[in-house]
């Protein structure tokens, strides 16, 4: 980081104690300086090589989002600094957007939502065709169907089917990004069709004037008066899972409360040496955020200790087996509720 930007963050070598207690509008947080910029100007160069006039305006808020009637987008404070990347790591076990190719992910499907506001596209009947109607209310939870091919598939969770809004900016993201290739990699999918609309589309609009031209920044992170502690605090009860159904006899099947194991590592040692492991692998197959994995893996800890249970596999048979339980927890949670909207 440069010496400038150092200077400007006295917080940043603060203890995490100290640092939570800091008012967010008061870290005096820029995208410029920071590699948000970089990647922002990335951004506007697949536009500009795209033969769009068009840009979308960009500024810190709590979290991702592109509100309805605006041609800008909201990015999460916590990626303007290291220090506060490392802190979400930390708390939500993951930073949404973190690494290059995750946050090149997330400001194209953004400013898929910023153009369709830009050029009111989606009162077309020929957008409407393809994607519905954007006034269908948003789901608080989606259950996907992963094995369609009627949606792209860019971000995990297969956001593409939380609602016809998400799959244009799904759509519009695939066909923005430079390496995506995606006439061969969707060929034969009904999802082509929505792809080759939107080529057609952005022929039409991308030298035009935008309809919509105001630089509103909702919910700006100058604004936003609570403390980081009550942020992480609202954030990890929002993210967190419901109460996870354990049945004593699933944990039964994969550990031993018998006299003859009690010598054997405890299953509630075992899970929180290989938990990081798991989360990842869990996570990544059911497409759940890394937080919510983990909540679901700190009940089966204390239901482990609450009934005395002991490991009675070697280390890789024995993490296969938690592997496949867990996933089936989480997916049983998913069909009972769904993946949360977030975007």
């Amino acid at each position: 980081m440069p010496r400038s930007q150092k200077n400007r963050y006295p917080w940043a070598s603060w203890s995490t104690d100290k640092l939570f207690n800091m008012r967010i509008c008061d870290l005096d947080l820029r995208i410029e300086g920071s590699e948000l910029e970089t990647r922002i100007a990335r951004l506007y160069g697949e536009l500009h090589d795209r033969g769009f006039i068009f840009r979308p305006h960009f500024w810190l808020s709590d979290e991702w989002f592109s509100p309805d009637g605006v041609p800008g987008v909201a990015i999460p404070f916590f990626l303007a600094h290291p220090r506060l990347k490392r802190l979400e790591e930390d708390l939500m076990l993951e930073v949404e957007g973190g690494t290059r190719d995750w946050c090149m992910k997330l400001l194209r499907h953004e400013s898929g939502h910023a153009l369709a506001n830009a050029y009111q596209i989606h009162r077309k009947r020929s957008w409407q065709k393809q994607f519905g109607k954007s006034s269908t209310k948003y789901p608080e939870t989606y259950l996907p169907r992963p094995y369609s091919k009627r949606f792209v598939i860019h971000l995990e969770n297969w956001y593409a089917q939380a609602h016809p809004a998400e799959d244009w900016a799904e759509t519009f993201a695939v066909w923005l990004t430079p390496t995506s290739d995606w006439r061969k990699r969707f060929r034969g999918w009904p999802a082509l069709k929505k792809l080759e609309y939107v080529d057609a589309l952005v022929q039409e609009i991308k030298v035009q004037r935008p309809i919509v031209t105001n630089r509103r920044q909702e919910n700006p992170v100058r604004s936003i008066r609570m403390t980081l502690r009550e942020y992480y605090l609202q954030k990890q009860a929002r993210y967190g899972t419901d109460s996870a159904e354990f049945y004593d006899r699933d944990l039964r099947r994969l550990f031993s409360d018998k006299e003859e194991h009690k010598n054997n590592e405890k299953a509630s040692h075992y899970i929180r040496r290989v938990r990081i492991e798991i989360t990842a692998i869990v996570s990544h197959w059911t497409g759940e955020y890394n937080y919510r994995v983990s909540e679901v893996l700190k009940e089966m800890i204390y239901r482990c200790d609450e009934l005395g249970l002991h490991v009675v596999q070697d280390d890789e048979a024995m993490k296969l087996q938690i592997v496949t339980c867990l996933t089936t927890l989480v997916m049983r949670q998913l069909h009972s509720g769904g993946f949360h909207v977030s975007l």
